[in-house]
């Protein structure tokens, strides 16, 4: 018998889950939330729920349970002390270890006896883990990745024992042949391993789409008469996101024929497979595939060779709602997976939400085409909150006393019972009887009118709180919308302060189903959910059964939240095309400046004013001719004696002349 979920590729429609091998006993769900639950079939009770460090920032992407028969990974303590050979083998035998695959490339090792973490596997990856799978071997653990690398885990030493490239785009599912000696793997081809070199021993040509789950549907060759090598001769089956049809493939002896012999057609992408093995000829492979539009299809075919037509299912399987007096259609409840038992005659079902799944055993019925199952969704979960084992103690009350509160809903307050008819009767008023007035019923009820009337006639905190709750109760959505419209901080705050207890979970149900409306209601509704968090947060910390009261608000939330960085980045860019925009149409718009001049004024007198600068320029201009003259003349004189000096012709005075003769 094999199981087997849509591996955690690049489209998983639904968080992984994966039911314990062999027995069936426990189901492991990791929700939206990032939280790993494991749950029992057998009345659906959640036994373990484990918070990873890193879960919001490292999301669980797959889930693998450990075979059993195997010794456990070491503890991430350490060595501890020795134990007894009867406790070892006791402890062996009720080990559960669950390997979880994370975004981050991480392996995480928990283990469900202890409900602790075991160990980590760090350092193979890089990028998302897709798959991950255990080998016979309880010490050996094979993953994939977007990285496009396939790793070989030693869970004894937490380290790689081997890493390989498996694909050139990512690796997004992995199998291991019966015998453990082949490894298959795929991303858009099907590729088969030889485990000892790490060679590919064969080809197939794969879906058009990445391949989300992969697994053997034989431990034999369906011919007997040939020696069996432990893998030729084996089917196995394969399913791709997108894709509506399940493909057979078989492993022959020749490498020539690379495709499928024979598929099997559904009415969505499957999302969770499990299926019976053939171990002998004659018996045909039971094959149960549930789709992403929450059916469930059953199929039942021998494998003997090649197959041209895809084949449909035997049996199609739904559950719905009832309807409520004829005046509610009937909702459809999605199936999330479906597991065969040890017998192989019965199903173990999956339905309703992640966060508290209802597990139901049905018998196999195949003689009908379609079935669909009626199942109160509602009414099972209130019947499990009922019998759930909670921390919260009520008091043992003496029939004496007088209650005063009245017990508030969600926990295990004791319930009054009805009365009957004979005092009904007593509390009608007789025909010869007075009816009281208003004055006096006011007057008992001891109400200060003062305190109620307030100036101007505006309706205050205490008010509006009545208003509130008179309009949960009757679903009046007139007064919800007076109340609920207010924008004041303050007076949001006041209100959801001074209103009961017993509205806070009809509020949050009221604000959930406005989340969904408009932009513009939406944006409202989150100022009265984060006051209604914040000053309830310890009473709704109480309730046994908020997961289910709130899942659906929190669903709401994470896909808002997912669309917002792209929103963001279309906002940026939006912005500056806008801008952009409007500064070249102010551009075109400003009209240009005439810059020549309106007026031209002349002095008359510039003129005159000129003629005389003229003037006493030529003048200025005569006089300097008339120096430069005089000094023309004076420099000659000087250069003429000069030259009778040296000539020695100079003027000799008289008195020299006479002595001379």
């Amino acid at each position: 018998m094999a199981a087997a979920a849509a591996c955690g590729g690049e489209a998983a429609a639904r968080p992984p889950l994966a039911f314990s091998p062999c027995d069936r006993r426990l189901l492991a769900v990791s929700g939206s939330d990032g939280r790993l639950r494991v749950w029992e079939a057998a009345g659906s009770r959640l036994r373990h729920e484990y918070v990873p460090s890193a879960h919001l920032s490292a999301a669980c992407t797959c889930l693998a349970w450990a075979p059993p028969g195997g010794r456990p990974p070491p503890d991430k303590d350490g060595p501890q002390r020795k134990k007894r050979k009867s406790e070892a083998a006791e402890v062996d035998k009720q080990l559960d270890i669950l390997a979880i695959g994370t975004a981050v490339g991480s392996i995480l090792l928990y283990s469900t006896v202890k409900g602790e973490l075991q160990s980590k596997l760090d350092g193979g990856h890089d990028n998302r883990i897709n798959c991950v799978r255990w080998h016979q071997d309880n010490y050996c653990l094979y993953s994939c990745s977007e990285d496009k690398h396939i790793v070989e885990w030693n869970t004894q030493t937490c380290k790689v024992k081997c890493k390989w490239k498996g694909d050139n785009s990512s690796v997004s599912s992995l199998c291991i042949s019966p015998d453990g000696k082949m490894l298959l793997s795929a991303g858009r081809t099907i590729k088969l391993w030889d485990l000892e070199t790490k060679e590919v021993y064969r080809h197939f040509t794969g879906h058009a789409t990445s391949v989300s789950s992969l697994m053997f549907t034989t431990v034999k060759p369906m011919n007997e008469n040939k020696s069996f090598d432990g893998i030729t001769g084996l089917y196995f089956l394969s399913g791709a996101i997108h894709d509506r049809l399940l493909s057979v493939w078989q492993i022959r002896s020749d490498r020539k024929e690379k495709n499928a012999v024979m598929s099997f057609t559904v009415t969505d992408e499957p999302t969770f497979i499990d299926l019976t093995v053939s171990e002998v000829k004659e018996e045909p492979v039971k094959l149960a595939v549930v789709c992403r539009d929450g059916q469930l299809h059953l199929f039942e075919h021998i494998l003997n060779g090649y197959c041209k037509k895809p084949l449909t299912s035997n049996c199609t399987i739904q559950i719905a709602t009832p309807g409520n007096d004829g005046d509610s259609t009937p909702k459809p409840v999605p199936i999330l997976a479906a597991a065969f038992c040890t017998d192989k005659q019965s199903l173990l079902l999956v339905y309703g939400n992640t966060l508290q799944p209802i597990i139901e055993r049905v018998s196999l019925n195949t003689s009908e085409s379609h079935i669909c199952l009626i199942r109160d969704v509602q009414k099972v979960l209130a019947l499990k909150t009922d019998v759930a084992v909670t921390k919260v103690k009520t008091p043992v009350v003496n029939s004496d006393t007088k209650v005063l509160v009245p017990g508030i809903p969600g926990h295990s307050a004791a319930v009054k019972t009805p009365s009957s008819g004979k005092e009904k009767n007593k509390s009608k008023r007789k025909p010869g009887e007075t009816e009281d007035s208003i004055e006096e019923r006011l007057g008992a009820l001891d109400i200060d009118v003062s305190k109620v009337k307030t100036p101007g006639g505006l309706p205050q905190t205490d008010s509006f709180a009545v208003l509130l709750v008179q309009g949960l109760e009757s679903n009046d959505s007139d007064i919800l919308n007076k109340v609920l419209n207010t924008r004041k901080e303050t007076l949001i705050k006041n209100t959801v302060a001074r209103m009961p207890i017993h509205a806070v979970i009809p509020l949050l149900h009221e604000l959930t189903k406005r989340l969904q409306g408009n932009p513009y209601s939406a944006s409202q509704m989150v100022r009265w959910l984060k006051c209604v968090f914040t000053l309830h947060a310890s009473y709704l910390s109480t309730l046994p059964d908020l997961i289910p009261q709130l899942g659906m608000l929190y669903q709401l939330m994470e896909s808002r939240v997912k669309t917002l960085q792209k929103l963001s980045r279309l906002n940026g860019r939006l912005f500056l095309l806008v801008t952009q925009v409007a500064a070249s149409e102010t551009v075109q718009d400003v009209t240009e400046v005439n810059q020549t001049a309106k007026l031209v004024y002349e002095d008359e007198s510039s003129e005159e004013e000129g003629s005389d600068d003229e003037m006493i320029a030529d003048k200025d201009s005569d006089e300097n001719w008339d120096e430069d003259e005089e000094k023309e003349e004076q420099s000659e004189e000087q250069d003429m004696t000069v030259e009778k000096e040296i000539n020695g012709d100079s003027d000799l005075e008289p008195e020299n002349e006479s002595e001379e003769e």
